[in-house]
């Protein structure tokens, strides 16, 4: 087996893992309350990031994706998502925190893991929508300063 043969084998049994997961999730926050459409919504957005971004380069577990979301907001979402905008990259970031909330109340997560993702969130958001802005603005040549 050559190594993009395993690493799609990987990829294949971690997003087995991933859907038992995202049923959790889904229970999760059926028990909050929320209506069908925002529960759809957030187990959209995660399963996006949990099943495209974090499979992306390598391969990389929920419970280790906390710590990067600055790349997939910032970056990546940007770049790939062709739906990016202010709302879809917030809504996202909502997503992202109830997710970690989530991981760490199921003790997959730490508490520290969990303040530093939202920490993140909040002091990099207004950065990560002028980014999209200049990335939106075709008169702009440097979007990535």
């Amino acid at each position: 087996m050559d190594s993009y043969e395993k690493y799609e084998e990987d990829c294949k049994t971690l997003r087995k893992a991933n859907k038992r997961l995202l049923k959790d999730f889904e229970d999760w926050l059926k028990s909050s309350s929320l209506s069908e459409k925002t529960i759809n919504n957030h187990l959209s957005n995660i399963d996006f990031y949990i099943n495209e971004f974090l499979l992306y380069d390598e391969i990389i577990e929920a419970k280790d994706g906390s710590d990067i979301v600055g790349m997939f907001l910032g970056y990546w979402f940007i770049k790939k998502a062709m739906w990016a905008s202010q709302s879809s990259i917030k809504g996202n970031a909502t997503s992202l925190k109830k997710f970690y909330t989530f991981m760490h109340e199921r003790g997959l997560i730490s508490k520290e893991a969990l303040i530093d993702l939202k920490q993140t969130i909040k002091e990099d958001m207004p950065e990560w929508l002028a980014t999209l802005k200049r990335f939106d603005d075709p008169s702009i040549e440097e979007v990535w300063w």
